[in-house]
């Protein structure tokens, strides 16, 4: 990158990163902050509207230009990485323009934002292909060559760095589709990690709270940037020095976690886990389940409150 880089610390130095939805907000940012990182990164993006129809832009080829008009290297994928296909396109640029594939981060998605009643079973399905299927495609293919390689004794230190989100993690009124498929992320990479990283892979998620095209007008209030020139903690290069950690050698041991991003705080998010129990020994009848559940109930934690619940 530039010169005024240059003495800084570059702890991606070397190492190819693929970045989903890297066309604009968060993944933009993400590529940008790896390529300053010292990466060289497949930029990729299929340049849709907010609610997934196609668009004439081709962002990713812009956010490609702007890294190279840094002294970087970067690589343009249109590809769709919630089809079989383009997923393994994806992973093969990187290799047939860098030679070698370290980092991937699944960003890429889309709203379609109504009430339950009110959601259309293609709202239902084309959130959660871009969504979940577009996590698990790129992952599916990146993680094949990487086990080559650790077959052929080449064992890489790779990382995949998920996108979840608070939705996902909380729920989130009017956004079921959205929340449903950020949950199975949260979900799908723990098992990510659990199965990688026999062949050297950390696999990591974020949930961030950051100023997009998804979010600056659902939360307009909250998302806006600051007038008095303070702090923005709202903007989306907030959240990209933890991607870029993640998906470095530096975060070796870090892998099945899922990390919240605001402004300055991170937070490791705590899922599901056993809390209070019961045990009869025997098979309970439903009509005296009443008094222990309560009981349980008034044992356990509170439960965070659904985003947008009144």
């Amino acid at each position: 990158m530039s010169a005024q880089h240059a003495s800084a610390p570059r702890p991606a130095e070397g190492r190819v990163v693929v970045v989903t939805g890297a066309g604009r907000g968060l993944g933009r940012a993400h590529a940008l902050a790896f390529a300053r990182a010292g990466a060289r990164v497949v930029v990729n993006d299929l340049g849709v509207a907010l609610d997934g129809a196609a668009g004439a832009e081709t962002p990713a080829e812009q956010v490609a230009a702007e890294i190279r008009a840094q002294g970087g290297e970067a690589a343009v994928s249109t590809d769709d990485v919630a089809d079989s296909a383009g997923a393994a396109g994806l992973v093969r640029t990187a290799l047939d323009h860098f030679g070698r594939l370290d980092t991937l981060v699944n960003n890429a998605g889309f709203l379609r934002d109504r009430m339950l009643v009110n959601l259309d079973e293609d709202d239902w399905d084309a959130v959660v292909r871009v969504h979940l299927k577009g996590h698990f495609l790129p992952m599916k293919h990146a993680a094949a060559h990487w086990r080559t390689e650790a077959k052929a004794g080449r064992t890489p230190e790779a990382r995949v760095v998920n996108t979840s989100s608070g939705a996902g993690l909380l729920g989130a009124v009017g956004q079921g589709n959205y929340a449903a498929a950020k949950a199975g992320i949260a979900a799908l990479t723990l098992v990510a990690a659990a199965e990688f990283g026999r062949y050297g892979v950390q696999v990591n998620a974020v949930a961030p709270a950051a100023r997009t095209r998804m979010t600056e007008q659902a939360f307009a209030e909250d998302m806006a940037a600051p007038t008095d020139g303070g702090f923005d903690a709202m903007a989306p290069e907030n959240v990209s020095p933890l991607v870029v950690y993640l998906g470095s050698a530096a975060s070796a041991g870090v892998t099945g976690r899922v990390f919240e991003a605001e402004g300055g705080r991170i937070t490791v998010m705590d899922g599901w886990r056993r809390t209070a129990h019961t045990d009869k020994s025997a098979r309970w009848d439903a009509a005296e389940l009443d008094a222990p559940i309560r009981q349980l109930l008034g044992e356990a934690p509170t439960p965070e409150p659904v985003y947008g619940a009144r």
